[in-house]
């Protein structure tokens, strides 16, 4: 059994100044809310995040954001959060931007134990800038690095007391990879149930890349509400 977690700040209490956090979550979906809030309350500062996006004003990582607890975003879309661009033009935060589909498979790498790839995308542009290219069948390539953190925060739709995980539909997105990539995983699960109820051939994150969970609701809000006219 994993250690599980009654106080959302008890799971974070290790989480240091100048720490690398990889933050699962694409837009406001799947995202580890209450673990975020935990950090927002504890203080943390100098953090270099690696994330889809930094959520938006006023949540998700966007709290961390406009206290200035992140140092550095490693991410692929900003475009929903004004304090963002505002820290971005001031230089008031380094900003990493990485074609998705590249940062999906620096994080999936990291989890796998791969050092390095090579990939098309990016190629000819700033995000080549001083990297490796090398051509393969004619075609040039680019090589990435991969990427690793210090801490993993995930959220989950269901998981057992040995840390096995399943996700709900969408929110699955960047939190399985970046279970994995993380060398202490902190999960944030909505049901809780006892190792050997959850069907083996459904299980998305094996227990093996986790280190610890807690049980908790989230309010799970809508990042951009479209009604009709």
């Amino acid at each position: 059994m994993k250690p599980i977690y009654t106080s959302y700040l008890d799971a974070v209490k290790d989480i240091h100044d100048g720490a690398t956090l990889m933050v699962g979550g694409f837009g406001l979906c799947g995202i580890p809310e209450n673990l975020i809030l935990a950090l927002v309350e504890k203080k943390v500062t100098d953090l270099t995040v690696i994330s889809n996006n930094c959520g938006v004003d006023e949540w998700g990582l966007g709290l961390l954001l406009k206290n200035k607890q992140i140092k550095k975003m490693i991410g692929s879309y900003v475009g929903e959060n004004k304090e963002f661009e505002r820290q971005v033009l001031s230089a008031e935060l380094e900003v990493e931007l990485t074609p998705q589909g590249t940062l999906a498979e620096k994080i999936r790498a990291g989890g796998a134990g791969i050092p390095a790839f090579y990939t098309p995308a990016g190629v000819g542009t700033p995000v080549a800038d001083g990297k490796e290219t090398r051509k393969f069948n004619g075609k040039e390539y680019l090589l990435e690095e991969a990427l690793q953190a210090d801490f993993s925060l995930i959220r989950a739709w269901k998981g057992d007391k040995m840390g096995n995980l399943i996700y709900h539909k969408t929110a699955r997105n960047f939190n399985p990879m970046m279970a994995a990539a993380g060398k202490v995983t902190i999960v944030e699960v909505e049901h809780l149930y006892e190792t050997g109820e959850l069907d083996p051939n459904e299980i998305h994150t094996p227990s093996i890349y986790v280190q610890r969970l807690i049980v908790g609701k989230q309010e799970k809000r809508i990042e951009r509400l479209t009604v009709q006219g």
